[in-house]
């Protein structure tokens, strides 16, 4: 059973991870809007993987006998002003949610429940993953200047990402 403080933070991850989803579909809905159908793309699979790591915390909140509450979620942001700005802002709020991350891994460490720490292991694994995607595609959008021909390359090769269910079998 899970301690309250664990809960309550955990039920919070839940939330961040729904506002997570629903910024990348919205940066994804931008994107296609601009007729960047790749970029689109790479953004509609962050909304998966997002949706994905929230249903995972709320089946191990359910696991646990927790009960997980789902709380509204923000309006997230709709408008951009640039692609390299949206970029910038995944990155930031990549890093925001490692902190949230780190967050969680304390207070399991804090209440000695080596049940989560263990569970977030995976989510702290996934952030290294996550953060480092975003920096590359961040790297080379600085090098071609968010422009030119290097964007419609860059685009093809993102439409190529196919969202693949990784918190299965990862427990």
């Amino acid at each position: 059973m899970l301690k309250e403080k664990m809960l309550n933070a955990l039920n919070e991850q839940i939330n961040a991870e729904q506002y997570s989803a629903l910024l990348y579909l919205s940066m994804s809905a931008w994107f296609n809007d601009k007729g960047l159908p790749g970029f689109a793309n790479w953004m509609y699979v962050q909304y998966q993987e997002e949706l994905t790591h929230a249903n995972k915390i709320f089946n191990y909140v359910n696991d646990r006998s927790g009960k997980a509450v789902i709380k509204a979620i923000a309006q997230v942001d709709t408008e951009f002003e640039g692609i390299i700005a949206v970029v910038e802002k995944t990155l930031a709020h990549e890093q925001h949610v490692t902190g949230l991350i780190n967050n969680l891994v304390d207070i399991a460490t804090e209440e000695r429940d080596h049940a989560t720490q263990s569970f977030l292991q995976w989510f702290v694994d996934e952030q290294v993953e996550e953060e480092a995607n975003v920096e590359e595609m961040l790297d080379t959008l600085k090098l071609i200047n968010g422009q030119g021909n290097g964007i419609f390359m860059l685009d093809r090769e993102l439409r190529q990402r196919k969202f693949v269910d990784e918190t299965q079998g990862a427990e």
